[in-house]
């Protein structure tokens, strides 16, 4: 079976949407760092509407920071892909053609630097999950004693993070004299901007200070917030999608048809002529916090209590009456925490979040939403647990995810099948939690792990009690059970739950 490519694109169905520019009149105005599934079927879709409407400067050099996974299956495709959106029964394909190249930095990372540096780069996005940032979630400084890290403070010559690369860059482009880029963090991290100047300007510090003032002076760093539900490709998802288009395409990608992308209007240099789905604002705090506390804090609770219970798909798991009344509830505890700007209507969004949790034709896996809880947990539960003690509201909801998430880590199901917890802190965890031998003893453990729970939360009666009622019927009843218990005390809200 021949490949997607340059020379496969006429002999596609005529269905299906391809690159409405000469893709050799492209030139790369971006480059992309942490290239996966989600930048292609979100940032690379923004992109490539510029070039389909004529402004052909926002190509994508796109590299990926660790494996060659990505690259292997873009390049013989020409960097070309599917995008494939789902909504029920309805399903629409697009070759996507903004992404020009991809580099595996680890192999090449002169390449990498020669693209950051590059006269024609104006923009770099980043999707490098909330690791890769190399900070520390309670502090927000730099972890010295990551091994990739420290090397990145002894020399830039050959980097090994994201902030090393691009302090490095930035580096060659004041020398070159050259304008900074605009660095856009696509992670679901709270005050994502922020952090990532923080992390490059810290790390600038330590090799040039007047480097460093330069990027505070002259670079920027947008806040944003990015939503698009975009579930893992299966092999079975790859077989159809080649029985459809009559070639093979390693590298598609399957979405929902909600897309959003919300970008503090903060650029040191160029950048598109944003289309539908960009919201350019002065203000991302009030949109990030919606999305990460009601539709991230949602999809962690379905995952660790869908997971627990061995349902393998959010949609399924929401086939669970008892399972929607607590997204509900959940939804109510986190949205007294808001301050939604004036164009968001929350009730609107919580029925639309709850239609796409509901489409099936996604499969979007409990298990992929489940990895690197310890470092999404602070901003979707944490806080809003913290505001809510703080203002004397009860915390039922929020409680039981975060009891669900301690259980997960336990490495089984309530069926004793097995589980991979695939997270950044899994072994540190572990030990945390090796000599706890009840529930109070693990929620202890957990409540003093500082790298993921904040000082005035560690020592809070009220989340304590909480959390160890939770684990303990999750231990006793199973996830199922929780939910049912969960479901009869709180029918009749405002009845009290009995911890």
């Amino acid at each position: 079976m021949s490949r997607l490519s340059s020379a496969t694109l006429a002999e596609l169905p005529a269905d299906v949407i391809r690159p409405a520019y000469d893709r050799a009149g492209v030139t790369c105005g971006v480059v992309h760092l942490g290239i996966g599934a989600f930048h292609r079927a979100h940032q690379a879709i923004m992109f490539d509407d510029a070039l389909n409407a004529g402004d052909l400067r926002w190509g994508i050099v796109a590299a990926s920071l660790r494996s060659p996974t990505v690259r292997d299956q873009m390049a013989p495709q020409d960097g070309l892909y599917t995008m494939l959106v789902r909504d029920g029964a309805a399903e629409q394909a697009r070759i996507v053609g903004a992404v020009q190249r991809v580099i595996v930095a680890p192999e090449e990372p002169e390449a990498l630097l020669a693209a950051l540096a590059a006269p024609d780069t104006h923009i770099v996005t980043l999707t490098i999950t909330e690791k890769g940032y190399k900070l520390d979630p309670a502090t927000g400084a730099l972890i010295e004693g990551d091994p990739q890290l420290a090397a990145d403070l002894a020399s830039l010559e050959r980097p090994q993070t994201a902030p090393g690369y691009l302090v490095a860059a930035l580096a060659m482009r004041r020398a070159a004299g050259l304008a900074p880029f605009t660095a856009i963090s696509c992670d679901n991290l709270p005050h994502n901007g922020a952090r990532l100047r923080g992390a490059v300007l810290a790390l600038a510090r330590r090799h040039d200070a007047v480097l460093a003032d330069w990027i505070a002076a002259e670079g920027a760093f947008p806040e944003t917030m990015v939503d698009r539900i975009v579930p893992a490709t299966t092999a079975a998802d790859v077989v159809a999608l080649t029985e459809r288009l009559g070639v093979e395409d390693q590298a598609m990608v399957k979405t929902e048809p909600f897309l959003q992308w919300v970008i503090e209007d903060k650029f040191c240099g160029p950048r598109p002529d944003f289309g539908a789905g960009v919201q350019l604002t002065a203000a991302v705090a009030p949109w990030e916090e919606a999305k990460l506390r009601l539709l991230n804090g949602a999809h962690s609770g379905i995952a660790y209590l869908g997971g627990l219970a061995g349902i393998d798909h959010v949609h399924e798991v929401l086939a669970l009456p008892e399972a929607r009344h607590f997204v509900e509830a959940l939804w109510d505890e986190a949205e007294t925490t808001l301050s939604p700007p004036p164009e968001l209507d929350v009730a609107t969004y919580r029925r639309a979040l709850m239609a796409r949790f509901d489409n099936p034709t996604l499969r979007h896996r409990t298990r992929q939403i489940a990895m690197d809880g310890s470092q999404k947990l602070p901003q979707r539960l944490l806080t809003p647990i913290a505001a809510r003690l703080a203002a004397g509201q009860g915390i039922d909801a929020l409680a039981l995810v975060v009891a669900a998430w301690v259980r997960w880590q336990a490495g089984k199901d309530d069926r004793g099948e097995p589980h991979r917890v695939d997270d950044p802190l899994a072994a540190d965890i572990a030990t945390s939690l090796c000599d706890a031998t009840s529930p109070n003893a693990r929620i202890a453990a957990i409540l003093g792990f500082e790298a993921v729970v904040p000082p005035e939360l560690a020592g809070n009666r009220t989340l304590s009690e909480a959390l160890t009622y939770w684990l303990a019927l999750l231990e006793q009843q199973g996830a199922r059970g929780a939910l049912a218990t969960f479901a009869r005390l709180t029918a009749q809200s405002p009845i009290p739950l009995p911890f």
